[in-house]
C-alpha cells in the first residue's frame, strides 16, 4: 500500500532546514555575527567553547530585539528585513529569510537576551523540543547576547560528521577573519575555551583599516600590497591586490565581497584569474581582498541557503569590468614594484614626461651609443613577412627577430667573458643628462645581469627575463592585430556530445570560429572539427572544446583557447630571448632597457619572476655603515 502523504510538524522542518544552512558550529557563528550586524552593531563579541560544540555565544550592542517579537524571531520566516517581494531586488542586510534562529534553535539549547534602547532586558530559552518558548526579564544592556549550547545534542547523526575541536575552532577563526576584514567599522573579540584568541579594534581611518588588514593578512601582504579604486557608472571596486611577486600555493589569502557580503562565485573567480594570468607561475595563486559596490538590483543573493553564492544580472559586464580594473593596477603596480623610494621618485606618470626625469652624471660614450640607438629606433621596420614554405612556429620566430631592436652582435670566439663585462669608457662627471626610470647600463655582471645606475642608486636587470617579457608583448600585440591563425585537418575529427553541448556550440559558433576551430554539427549529438588553431597540438583538440563548453555552460565564458595560445607564446619568447653567458654591449644593454621602459608588465617575466631590482643609495649606505 502506498504511504500516505502528510505534513511535516514545524520542529521536524525546522531540523531539516538547519541540515541546509548550519553545516558545522562555524555556520552558526556566521549567522548569528551576520544578524549583529545588521542590527547596526558597532562591537561583537564571541565566545566559543570546545570548538563550538559545548558553548558558541554571540554578544553585540546593536539596537536589540523588542520584548513582543522575541517568541517570534525563533519562528521560521519571521523577519523585519523584508516586507515584501520587490524588497528581495533591494536586499542590502546580509540576512533576510527568518530562517537562522529558527533552524539554530531546533539543534541546540538556546538562550537569546536582549533589550532596546531604554527598556528592559528579557529573555527567552529553548532546549531543541518543540514547545512555546516563554520570556521572562533579565538584566542586560542595550543589544542581544544568543547563547547556543550543546549543537546538535539532539541529531547524534549530524555531530559524528564533525571534526576536531582544534579543526572546528580553525574553521570559525577563518570565518571571524573573513567578516572583519569587510567590516572595519566594527571591533571584533573572539575567546576559545576563555582565552583570548583575536581582538580586532575598530578601523575608521585608512591607516587603522589598513593596520586590521596587516594583522589579517600578514605585514608580508602589506608590503606587497597595492590600494586599488576603479569605478564605472554602475560598478566600483576597491580594495587592495597584492604583486605578483607575492603569490600562494593555494587560494587561502583571497577574499572578495559584492556589497560587504563575502561570496564565492565562478565568474569573479575567473575574472580574477584571467587578469594575473600573464604574471604568475603555473599552479600559483594570486592574493588579495577586494569589495565590489553593485546595484542590488543587478545581484540576485537569494541562490543559496548559505547566501555564499550570487547571480549577477549583467554577469559579461562584472566579468570584464574586474578583469580590466586588475589589469590595468597590475600595469601601474609592476614597473614600479622593486622601487623602495622616497616621495620624489619618478612616478609612472613621470616616465611618460622625459623633461621630469631627474639629472645624474653618465659616460659621454653612452650619448653616443644612444644617439646611434635612437637613429636605429627611427630606422626599424616590422617585416613579418617570411619565406614560402616555413612553419607558424618559425614564421613567429621571424617576426620576432624582425621586431628585435636589440642589435645582434659579432657572435665569434671573442665573445667569451669574464665574470663581469667592463667596456671601459671616458667619464666626464661634468656632464649630467636627463636619466630614465631604469637608467644607463654600467656593466654585465656574470654574463646574466645588466647593472645600471639611476637617479635612486643601482639597478640590478635579469637580461634573459627582461627579453623575455619584452618578446611576450610584441608576440601578443603581433598576433592581436589579426583572428588566431588556423590549420586545416587532412581528415576531419569527429566525436560524440550531448545534445546541449551541440547546441552550445551552434550557439557560440562566431567565437569558436574566431578563436581558429571550423566546426561542423553532423547530428545533434555529433560535430566535427575541421580545423584547428595553428599553434594547438591534435591530441588537445577534443579537450580543449570540451572544457571550452564547459565554461560556456557554467561560466557564459571562456578563455581556455587563448590561454593555450598565450603559454604558447610565452614558450616562444622564452625559447628565444637571449640567453645566460650572451655578451651585451653598452648600446645593447640600454637598448634592452628603454624598451622595458615601454613594455607593459615589464617588472616580471612570463612566469612571475621579477625582471629586475633597485638598491637605492640609502640601502647601500647601509651596507657599508656610512653616515654611523
Amino acid at each position: 500500500m502506498a504511504q500516505r502523504i502528510h505534513k511535516l510538524n514545524s520542529w521536524l522542518a525546522n531540523q531539516i532546514a538547519a541540515g541546509e544552512v548550519i553545516e558545522r558550529p562555524a555556520s552558526v557563528v556566521k549567522e548569528l555575527i551576520e544578524n549583529s550586524i545588521d542590527a547596526q552593531a558597532s562591537e561583537i563579541d564571541i565566545d566559543i567553547e570546545k570548538g563550538g560544540l559545548g558553548l558558541i555565544q554571540v554578544r553585540d550592542n546593536g539596537h536589540g530585539i523588542h520584548p513582543d517579537d522575541l517568541p517570534l524571531a525563533l519562528s521560521r520566516h519571521a523577519t523585519s528585513k523584508i516586507h515584501a517581494l520587490d524588497d528581495l531586488s533591494r536586499i542590502l542586510t546580509l540576512g533576510f529569510r527568518g530562517e537562522a534562529l529558527a533552524s539554530i534553535s531546533s539543534v541546540s539549547r538556546f538562550t537569546l537576551t536582549s533589550a532596546t534602547v531604554g527598556n528592559t532586558g528579557w529573555q527567552i530559552k529553548i532546549d531543541g523540543v518543540e514547545m512555546l518558548p516563554e520570556k521572562e526579564p533579565a538584566s542586560h544592556p542595550t543589544g542581544s547576547t544568543v547563547a547556543v549550547r550543546d549543537l546538535f545534542f539532539n541529531t547524534p547523526a549530524r555531530r559524528k560528521f564533525l571534526r576536531s575541536e582544534k579543526t572546528e575552532f580553525a574553521h570559525i577563526d577563518e570565518l571571524v577573519k573573513r567578516i572583519a576584514l569587510s567590516k572595519a567599522g566594527i571591533a571584533f573579540t573572539l575567546r576559545h575555551n576563555e582565552r583570548l584568541i583575536r581582538q580586532y579594534f575598530l578601523a575608521q581611518s585608512l591607516a587603522e583599516h589598513e593596520q586590521r588588514l596587516s594583522v589579517l593578512c600578514g605585514q608580508e601582504f602589506m608590503r606587497h600590497a597595492l590600494k586599488i579604486e576603479a569605478e564605472s557608472a554602475l560598478l566600483k571596486l576597491h580594495g587592495w591586490i597584492a604583486e605578483p611577486s607575492f603569490t600562494r600555493s593555494q587560494a587561502d589569502l583571497q577574499y572578495f565581497y559584492v556589497n560587504g557580503r563575502m561570496v564565492r562565485d565562478k565568474l569573479i573567480t575567473h575574472a580574477l584569474r584571467h587578469a594575473y594570468h600573464d604574471v604568475l607561475y603555473r599552479d600559483r595563486y594570486p592574493a588579495f581582498v577586494l569589495f565590489l559596490e553593485v546595484n542590488p538590483d543587478q545581484v540576485d543573493v537569494n541562490v543559496h541557503p548559505t547566501k555564499l553564492e550570487v547571480r549577477f544580472r549583467e554577469g559579461r559586464m562584472i566579468h570584464d569590468f574586474i578583469q580590466h580594473s586588475i589589469h590595468e593596477a597590475l600595469e601601474q603596480i609592476i614597473p614600479a614594484s622593486a622601487v623602495a623610494a622616497p616621495a620624489d621618485t619618478v612616478t609612472v606618470d613621470e616616465e611618460n614626461n622625459p623633461a621630469q626625469w631627474r639629472e645624474i652624471s653618465r659616460p659621454m660614450a653612452v650619448q653616443e651609443q644612444l644617439a646611434i640607438y635612437q637613429a636605429l629606433q627611427q630606422s626599424v621596420t616590422i617585416d613579418t613577412q617570411c619565406q614560402d614554405g616555413v612553419s607558424h612556429s618559425e614564421e613567429y620566430l621571424c617576426a620576432m627577430a624582425a621586431t628585435m631592436e636589440i642589435a645582434e652582435s659579432d657572435t665569434s670566439s671573442s665573445r667569451e667573458t669574464s665574470a663581469v663585462t667592463w667596456q671601459p669608457v671616458m667619464t666626464v662627471s661634468a656632464e649630467t643628462s636627463m636619466c630614465p626610470p631604469l637608467g644607463y647600463a654600467l656593466a654585465q655582471l656574470h654574463g646574466t645581469y645588466i647593472l645600471a645606475e639611476n637617479s635612486q642608486g643601482l639597478i640590478m636587470v635579469d637580461m634573459h627575463a627582461a627579453h623575455e617579457r619584452i618578446l611576450y608583448e610584441k608576440l601578443k600585440k603581433q598576433a592581436a592585430a589579426g583572428p588566431m591563425p588556423s590549420q586545416p585537418l587532412l581528415l576531419p575529427f569527429t566525436f560524440v556530445v550531448s545534445e546541449r553541448e551541440s547546441d552550445c556550440i551552434e550557439e557560440h559558433i562566431t567565437l569558436f570560429t574566431t578563436l581558429g576551430f571550423q566546426i561542423d554539427r553532423i547530428s545533434k549529438e555529433a560535430i566535427a572539427i575541421r580545423a584547428v588553431p595553428q599553434f594547438l597540438s591534435a591530441k588537445l583538440t577534443e579537450t580543449l572544446v570540451r572544457d571550452m563548453v564547459a565554461d560556456l555552460l557554467t561560466e557564459e565564458v571562456s578563455s581556455r583557447t587563448q590561454e593555450y595560445y598565450y603559454h604558447w607564446l610565452a614558450t616562444l619568447a622564452c625559447r628565444s630571448a637571449i640567453k645566460t653567458h650572451h655578451a651585451l654591449t653598452l648600446m645593447e644593454m640600454n637598448a634592452l632597457l628603454r624598451d622595458m621602459e615601454k613594455t607593459e608588465h615589464s617588472g616580471q617575466c612570463n612566469h612571475g619572476r621579477p625582471t629586475w631590482v633597485q638598491l637605492t643609495l640609502p640601502e647601500l649606505d647601509k651596507f657599508f655603515l656610512r653616515g654611523q
